[in-house]
C-alpha cells in the first residue's frame, strides 16, 4: 500500500525515483528533495513501488490515488442461489433437463435450491418423493450438499453447490 511521505518523515531510503503529475520521469533524486518538490506543488509524494530499487514515488493528490486504487480492486463475485422445482410425477427426460440446468448453474458459480412440492394425496407418499429427489441427485456429476434434505409442510428441499 502506498504511503504519504510528508506524514512519515522517517524515511529509510536516501534516494527515490520520482514521477511528476504529468507522468514525466524526473529521475533519481534525494528523498528530502522529492518531498520538498511535492510540497512546493501543493501535492503529495506517494510511494507506488516500494520494492523497486530505488523505490518509485509519484507526485499527485493522495485522494486521487486512493480513488484509483479502489477502482482497480476486483469486486467480489456474488454467489446467487438459483431455484429448481421438481414435481412428484416428473418424467425421466424432464429430470435430465433439470440436471443439465443444475450443471449450468454450477458452471456459473451459483448454488442451487431444489424443491419438490407435494399436492393433495401426494403428501401421503413422501417415501416416493424422497426417491425422486435421490434419483435427481444421483444423476448429477459432482456436488456437495450445503443444506440437507428437509421437509417443510408439503415441500421437500435441499441446497447443493459444486464440489
Amino acid at each position: 500500500m502506498a504511503k504519504k511521505f510528508w506524514i512519515n518523515r522517517q524515511i529509510r531510503v536516501p534516494e527515490v525515483v520520482v514521477i511528476d503529475e504529468q507522468e514525466q520521469n524526473l529521475g533519481v533524486m534525494p528523498t528530502q528533495q522529492a518531498i520538498e518538490l511535492a510540497e512546493s506543488k501543493d501535492l503529495d509524494l506517494i510511494e507506488v513501488a516500494p520494492l523497486a530499487q530505488p523505490p518509485v514515488c509519484k507526485i499527485m493528490h493522495y485522494g486521487k490515488f486512493q480513488y484509483q486504487q479502489s477502482r482497480n480492486q476486483p469486486k467480489p463475485k456474488k454467489v446467487e442461489t438459483k431455484g429448481l422445482r421438481l414435481s412428484f410425477k416428473i418424467g425421466q427426460h424432464d429430470l435430465e433437463v433439470r440436471q443439465k440446468q443444475t450443471e449450468k448453474f454450477f458452471s456459473q458459480g451459483h448454488k442451487v435450491k431444489i424443491d419438490l412440492r407435494l399436492k393433495g394425496r401426494e403428501k401421503a407418499f413422501q417415501d416416493r418423493a424422497k426417491e425422486v429427489m435421490e434419483q435427481f441427485l444421483n444423476g448429477l456429476k459432482s456436488y456437495k450438499i450445503d443444506t440437507p434434505l428437509k421437509q417443510m409442510g408439503g415441500t421437500l428441499s435441499v441446497i447443493i453447490s459444486k464440489k
